[in-house]
């Protein structure tokens, strides 16, 4: 497995996982295909300036058109000050065989070696099983359950923190 930014060729596996509603149920329902170009674009943008983590997930460097998700890192602002997040997709036909713990795990190993983000927090649904795994396996610790606005709406989500210089496990 590898992670490599995300390029405007990524536009169909945005699609995949942004459009469906089984991979966005629990992130507030499909988002219209119309509006992939200008994500893709903006976060494309954001990966060249390295003011985020937009990362794909690669299963096999041997074929790096086939793209099995995507994990990021990114800070924003709080009402508490910046924060930085965390977040991951993988797509159906790639999902339980680890590749989203180890992209999780990476792009955290990355974190750590640079000595960027400092502590970083995931905001999986409370429904999404999967995702509360990774965090539980990789090291988070869990602070408790949050309302979270995504895309307009408010989900339920369980809050974890991992401090990637000190917790990684």
């Amino acid at each position: 497995m590898q992670l490599r930014d995300v390029t405007p060729d990524d536009l169909d596996a945005y699609v995949r996982m942004r459009c469906d509603p089984v991979m966005m149920a629990d992130l507030g329902g499909p988002r219209p295909a119309a509006e992939m170009p200008a994500l893709i674009r903006r976060d494309t943008e954001k990966a060249a300036a390295d003011t985020a983590w937009i990362k794909m997930i690669v299963p096999d460097p041997a074929t790096p058109w086939i793209v099995a998700g995507t994990v990021n890192l990114w800070a924003h602002d709080t009402d508490d000050g910046p924060l930085s997040e965390i977040g991951w997709m993988v797509l159906p036909d790639h999902q339980r065989q680890g590749l989203g713990k180890r992209a999780v795990r990476a792009l955290l190993e990355q974190a750590r070696d640079t000595d960027r983000w400092g502590i970083v927090h995931a905001y999986p649904s409370t429904a999404n099983a999967a995702s509360n795994g990774i965090c539980r396996s990789v090291g988070f610790r869990l602070v408790g359950e949050t309302d979270v606005p995504f895309a307009g709406q408010v989900f339920r989500a369980n809050h974890w923190s991992i401090d990637p210089r000190t917790d990684l496990t």
